[in-house]
């Protein structure tokens, strides 16, 4: 895995705000089996999208950069946020996730089809470890490591408002806990295991400020189809992650 002109690990870090670090991720290309699909995906298009001029860049984190709640998922959609140019954007994860979010008074509209949409999160941004569309919905582990000092950044620019992070899925728990670890967070050892309400509090390392960390799994089409997750536990965590960052009553 190589990297171009220091991205991200040169670059990520010299960002000072999250609107810097936002427009900083879209130009990167330093993963090349990533660049190649997602442009890629790009060109051919699904029919359904055939009239689309598609995003085809990395997919920036979306929400205000003061948040209180962090969400984590895995990596845009081919023709979800690669289309779109907005994480959880036009496709049927983002249906179940921006529809629970607006239940819960943390977004403006329940739907969510392009960036330019009107929706607006409150108090919450979205992210990811993997910032590219990969083949399959599957990063490798050098592509989830080179994308790091994104999500890296973003959770040190958060960090003065930020508790809690819900973290959508075992690709995203597994990225986050070493990346807060590394970054001197008090990670508990051994580590937390991923399941679905599994909660841990971490200190940030900075007198008695904690996050809370809570599992969830993703709301991806399989999992909503089989109802591994359904649109009630979703709104659970959801709501969980929002009770302890403040965000709602309890």
């Amino acid at each position: 895995m190589t990297e171009a002109s220091g991205f991200p690990a040169v670059t990520a870090p010299e960002a000072m705000t999250i609107s810097a670090l936002d427009a900083a991720v879209t130009t990167c290309r330093a993963c090349p089996r990533l660049v190649a699909w997602r442009e890629e995906a790009g060109r051919i298009k699904r029919a359904a999208f055939r009239d689309w001029d598609y995003w085809a860049r990395p997919i920036p984190g979306f929400g205000p950069p003061d948040a209180r709640l962090a969400i984590v998922g895995l990596a845009p959609a081919a023709h979800g946020g690669n289309r779109t140019g907005r994480a959880f954007t036009g496709d049927p994860s983002g249906d179940a996730l921006y529809r629970a979010l607006y239940d819960l008074g943390l977004a403006s509209q329940p739907t969510s089809t392009h960036a330019g949409d009107g929706l607006e999160l409150y108090g919450v941004r979205i992210t990811m470890p993997v910032h590219c569309a990969p083949p399959d919905n599957r990063p490798s582990t050098a592509e989830r490591d080179t994308c790091r000092p994104w999500l890296t950044r973003e959770l040190e620019l958060l960090r003065p408002g930020l508790r809690a992070i819900v973290v959508l899925g075992g690709f995203g728990w597994q990225a986050l806990l070493p990346l807060l670890a590394d970054a001197g967070w008090r990670v508990p050892r051994p580590r937390p295991a991923f399941g679905h309400g599994v909660e841990a509090l971490i200190p940030t390392g900075e007198g008695e400020q904690e996050v809370h960390v809570i599992g969830c799994y993703h709301p991806s089409q399989r999992n909503m189809f089989t109802r591994t997750l359904t649109p009630a536990m979703l709104h659970e965590v959801l709501g969980r992650g929002a009770e302890v960052a403040g965000l709602r009553a309890g």
